[in-house]
């Protein structure tokens, strides 16, 4: 017997990369050598002062039992210390933190809070595929703000329709971006404050990037703004920062009221984290730093290596001044999966196309930095060597 799905399930947008894994796979199936650069799992450990924090808390019987529904205390303390160290933002551990299972189900779960049937979010175009998911789960509707080079891949509110704005009950914003690498500035920051409180929109900044800006300048958090807190909330994962990605585990932090939604909703999906991964995740966030300052350096030194190559053989692309992705824009004749496809076939290099981030990725391919420089490197080498490029461009 077949049973029929929910329609909601035939709303999903489709997960491009599970067939952008599927490609992969048969590749290196067949006996080729693939450097795979088309996903965005860190590829580094975990720090060794966090796993050994998880060992100790594991041998606790009192975190075997269910956790609190919202999470332990000292993990909405940590977490508000964090903030206070690195952004100078003071945070109510009760009432302005939620702990997440990840970032991403966080992100899914906010439009099923705020989104009614027919509702409009406005969401980058390009932009990070899951926040389509929790809209359409939501039965809403998505307004795409278009991210350009021309405007450093920021939105551009001016180009918001009266009737968009006047409908738009969420905006899903994101720097460091993935996938373009940009980040923003204080000033835009203050500018989507002032719309948000203007238009009564919801902002959600994902931030999972925060910590990993480039050529010495550290991402700017949306709390560290005057207001944000009135008008939204901020995302934040373990993944990037610690190399947590297995781990599940992230928060929203923010307006009190939408924290409030969050842990309601979860209340009824979870009954919070196994503790001893609490445990972990609160040293991460109060202990030595050094680590990510170590991991910023792993990957601006890998961002030079691979753009470094790619500009000698004469291809005009720009570095990122943040995350662990590079944007590139493909050469003339070709669209985003059909260069794609050619990197695959033809050097065994797997990168993303843009489109699936977007109808304004189109003409782009992201490249995640996640793997050992000499493999970059030899990734850039296997590009150069289709001569599609002349070094007399950038001579």
């Amino acid at each position: 017997m077949r049973f029929q799905p929910a329609d909601m399930l035939g709303r999903l947008p489709e997960q491009f990369f599970a067939r952008l894994v599927g490609k992969v796979a048969a590749k290196i199936q067949a006996g080729h050598d693939v450097i795979n650069l088309g996903q965005g799992n860190p590829d580094l450990p975990t720090p060794p002062h966090i796993v050994e924090a998880l060992k100790k808390a594991a041998d606790k019987p009192k975190l075997h039992r269910y956790s609190p529904f919202r999470g332990y205390r000292f993990l909405r303390e940590a977490v508000a210390e964090f903030y206070r160290r690195e952004y100078g933002v003071t945070l109510d551990p009760e009432r302005e933190v939620a702990v997440l299972f990840g970032a991403k189900a966080g992100l899914v779960e906010i439009s099923q809070c705020f989104l009614n049937p027919g509702d409009l979010a406005l969401v980058p175009d390009p932009g990070y595929p899951d926040y389509w998911s929790g809209i359409a789960i939501a039965g809403a509707e998505m307004g795409r703000m278009p991210l350009t080079a021309e405007n450093g891949f920021l939105p551009d509110y001016s180009m918001l329709s009266a009737r968009q704005l006047e409908r738009a009950k969420l905006m899903f914003i994101n720097y460091p971006n993935n996938p373009t690498g940009a980040v923003a500035s204080r000033e835009f920051f203050r500018e989507t404050v002032e719309v948000a409180a203007k238009h009564g929109i919801l902002v959600v900044h994902d931030f999972a990037y925060g910590a990993i800006g480039f050529d010495g300048r550290k991402p700017v958090s949306f709390l560290e703004v005057p207001g944000a807190k009135e008008v939204g909330v901020e995302f934040y994962t373990l993944s990037k920062t610690y190399n947590m990605a297995g781990w599940r585990v992230g928060f929203a932090v923010g307006n009190e009221s939408v924290i409030e939604a969050i842990n309601l909703i979860q209340d009824h999906y979870y009954v919070s984290l196994f503790g001893a991964v609490q445990a972990a995740a609160a040293e991460a966030l109060l202990g030595p730093q050094d680590c990510v300052k170590e991991l910023v350096s792993t990957y601006e030194r890998r961002r030079n290596a691979f753009i470094g190559k790619l500009r000698e053989a004469g291809w005009e692309v720009q570095p990122p001044a943040g995350s662990f992705f590079c944007w590139l824009p493909v050469p003339k004749g070709y669209t985003s999966e059909s260069f794609a496809d050619l990197l695959l076939e033809r050097v065994h290099v797997a990168v993303a196309p843009g489109n699936g981030f977007g109808e304004h990725g189109e003409g782009y391919v992201r490249v995640g930095l996640l793997t050992e420089e000499s493999r970059l490197a030899e990734a850039a080498e296997r590009i150069v060597r289709l001569g599609l490029f002349s070094p007399s461009v950038n001579t």
